[in-house]
């Protein structure tokens, strides 16, 4: 598994990103623009710096909570790249404005959902502003799929769900991937939206969960990503210096 250092950037979000290999310790400072862009009024307040990466668990819909989705992943990141992140992850509601305070928020559940209208307009704009959504079907969930797909249709309606090709850069920050690996059968290839020339969702229909590292979860016979771990750590990556 080849390692890929993380060229230093200036993303939208006020904090800052550890960037380099080995025993790099260049650090980049973002910036806040006069232009809308994120800042770190919406950020949790807490013991952490501005310098380690947080990322948001949402809770939508009102009351349901991604709480099947593994933060294992931000431990590998600290491992194998430069990115200096929190160890878990912060619940974060939907409809408010504390999500501007993430580059990074995760969604994921395995019924059948609807978004507020306040909802859906704070993810359009969060995601316009820079944020980046990352969404998994739970244990490969049918009814969650079909309402993500509605839910972003309804969202997004200019920009359509695609498939994001493997030369995508995404593929390609920190862990060099070549093609999805799942449970069984062949996997669904990732989906994106682009907004602002760059990915501001992306998705996988058959689940990036991890559910091997988490609690009282399980994948239930699903379609799960065995290369997830991977997977999320470049989304991370990505948000970050895209």
């Amino acid at each position: 598994m080849q390692f890929h250092a993380i060229t230093k950037h200036v993303p939208r979000f006020a904090l800052a990103v550890f960037v380099g290999v080995a025993m790099a310790a260049a650090v980049g400072r973002a910036q806040t623009d006069a232009g809308g862009s994120l800042g770190t009024e919406g950020r949790a307040s807490g013991s952490e710096p501005d310098s380690v990466v947080q990322v948001a668990n949402l809770v939508y819909a009102r009351t349901i909570s991604s709480r099947c989705f593994s933060d294992h992943f931000l431990i590998q990141a600290e491992k194998d790249s430069a990115i200096s992140t929190s160890r878990r992850f912060h619940s974060v509601k939907l409809y408010g404005e504390e999500i501007y305070g993430y580059p990074l928020v995760l969604m994921t559940g395995e019924q059948t959902f609807r978004l507020p209208d306040d909802e859906r307009e704070n993810l359009r704009r969060y995601v316009e502003r820079g944020g980046l959504l990352l969404a998994s079907a739970g244990c490969s969930s049918i009814e969650w799929d079909r309402a993500f797909r509605r839910e972003m249709a309804a969202i997004f309606s200019d920009q359509p769900l695609e498939p994001i090709d493997m030369s995508h850069p995404l593929f390609h920050t920190v862990y060099e991937i070549g093609q999805l690996k799942s449970a069984h059968g062949t996997p669904q290839p990732l989906l994106g939206i682009r907004v602002g020339g760059r990915l501001g969702v992306v998705y996988s229909p058959d689940g990036l969960n991890d559910t091997g590292h988490t609690e009282g979860c399980c994948c239930c016979g699903g379609n799960e990503l065995r290369n997830a771990i991977e997977i999320n750590v470049n989304v991370l990556a990505y948000a970050l210096t895209y």
